[in-house]
């Protein structure tokens, strides 16, 4: 076995051993001195060093010394909006949000994501090697998210699921932007209103679908419904007031639906309702300006009272509202302010892939998962931590040393 660190071949044939690092599987296992053998782009072995046989994998082998580091899965943001919101371009690269309709689910992030956004490096550099991408909260009902991979050039072959969730909006955004057009919706009420009469209609062609057989013709703008309706995706609602999480816990209930509460910055007030629910919490941003009549409560310590009143919770930057690079360092002082170092490093992991669906590919280091990997100094919540390696699909997509 080759001793040096090389660059992995491309292909699903290569072999690559991380080792000597604190392996934090986020599947219940860490090993103070562990090992991660990576089979071409998925996990191939996890363990304690002391059961690495070097021999067993021969000798074209990439070794990556974690000298003393931390290992974890890959970092997963949960919501926002890189790639559709782009830096550094202005006007030309916004593409966030549709304002001329308040109702548009036909519309998919992923004609809109651009890989070529400077965000994607940064979040690599970070150790974040997949995220929750779609459209803003403009509207009652803003489209289709997309969960892609961090690297790559062609989107179509970084997703990993699309689409992954329906993106609904409760409360001030999509009031504000259609009171300005002199046009429903300018009320919390006629926001409720046009989404049940969205979802009601969706029904009815879900039905008419069923009842027409073969000869039924597609409706495109309704068709994007049924994963919704089937509960395959589930709705992803904008909400920050305690008053719109219910309103949106009351709509989903109402019609048998999935559903996200993402942003939830009035959660702690309204804890044991959102437990109740079942509803999981994506939590954030919560490192950014209160700028908003209704952010005016936003505290670090939501995510450790939804968590500790038993919500799932995942935490968020919603880049670009604050820049994706910085989710660790919002998880950690979600941790500091009582969501505690294990659940934090949940919320950026396996928690955040539960919610999003795709933990059957990411979110902890087990054999057959896929190769998103991250290296680090140290704990990643911490400031001064630094990433050392980010590795996506078993391949070297960030080394430090090269930087």
């Amino acid at each position: 076995m080759k001793s040096i660190l090389r660059d992995p071949k491309k292909g699903d044939n290569h072999m690559m051993i991380v080792k000597n690092g604190r392996i934090l599987t986020m599947a219940g296992a860490t090993h103070e001195s562990g090992f991660l053998a990576i089979d071409g782009k998925k996990i191939a072995r996890v363990g304690a060093l002391r059961d690495l046989r070097e021999q067993e994998f021969g000798r074209d082998v990439a070794v990556v010394d974690a000298e003393g580091g931390w290992v974890l899965p890959g970092i997963v943001e949960a919501h926002c909006h890189m790639g559709i919101s782009g830096e550094k371009v202005g006007l030309e690269g916004n593409d966030c949000n549709e304002t001329m309709e308040p109702v548009t689910p036909y519309l998919r992030a992923l004609d809109a994501i651009n890989p070529m956004d400077a965000a994607f490096h940064a979040a690599i550099a970070a150790g974040i090697t997949s995220a929750m991408i779609g459209p803003g909260s403009s509207n009652v009902v803003g489209g289709q998210f997309a969960f892609v991979k961090t690297n790559g050039r062609c989107l179509d072959d970084m997703v990993v699921l699309e689409p992954a969730a329906m993106k609904v909006a409760f409360g001030e955004n999509p009031k504000k932007n259609y009171m300005d057009q002199s046009r429903m919706p300018s009320t919390r009420m006629s926001v409720a209103a046009l989404l049940r009469e969205e979802l009601a209609l969706a029904r009815q062609y879900e039905r008419a679908k069923k009842d027409g057989g073969e000869k039924f013709e597609k409706d495109f703008k309704y068709e994007c419904w049924l994963p919704v309706l089937n509960r395959e995706i589930p709705l992803k609602a904008h909400v920050h007031r305690a008053d719109d999480i219910l309103t949106a816990i009351r709509i989903a209930k109402e019609f048998d639906l999935r559903m996200t509460l993402d942003h939830c910055t009035e959660g702690h007030l309204i804890a044991d309702a959102i437990e109740k629910s079942g509803f999981p919490a994506i939590v954030g941003p919560s490192l950014a300006s209160r700028r908003k009549p209704e952010v005016q409560y936003g505290d670090f310590k939501t995510a450790g009272v939804l968590s500790k009143a038993g919500v799932k919770v995942a935490i968020t930057t919603d880049h670009p509202v604050s820049l994706i690079q910085y989710l660790p360092i919002c998880a950690g002082l979600a941790a500091r302010e009582g969501l505690g170092i294990d659940e934090a490093l949940k919320a950026i992991t396996i928690n955040a892939a539960e919610i999003c669906n795709v933990a059957d590919r990411v979110g902890s280091l087990a054999p057959g998962k896929d190769a998103d990997v991250a290296v680090f100094s140290g704990n990643p919540l911490e400031v001064f931590t630094k990433t050392l390696y980010t590795i996506i699909d078993g391949e070297i997509v960030y080394d430090r040393r090269a930087t």
